[in-house]
């Protein structure tokens, strides 16, 4: 997801994005216990409670906020999200 022309924070923000439209329908008491921690650890990433209005957008300003740690944490969890999903898919097709 990184670099990105305009910047990290936007590139972070697109990502939230991304996530939110794959967070949306997403039964999770279909998920075990490691998935749905990193899916709440996400959400709470993304959460923008609190965040003012900006002609960016909330995700924007929210990324833009972001610590080092908060960053390494976000790519941490989507990785493992993403890799749970493979795995299952996997399992699945099977």
């Amino acid at each position: 997801m990184l670099p990105h022309p305009k910047g990290e924070a936007e590139s972070i923000a697109l990502a939230f994005h991304e996530c939110e439209l794959g967070l949306m329908r997403l039964p999770l008491d279909e998920l075990d216990q490691d998935a749905r921690h990193w899916v709440e650890q996400l959400r709470g990433l993304m959460d923008t409670d609190g965040i003012p209005e900006s002609p960016r957008g909330t995700w924007f300003v929210k990324a833009s906020q972001l610590t080092v740690d908060d960053q390494m944490t976000l790519s941490h969890v989507v990785d493992e999200l993403a890799h749970w999903f493979a795995r299952h898919r996997d399992d699945e097709l099977r």
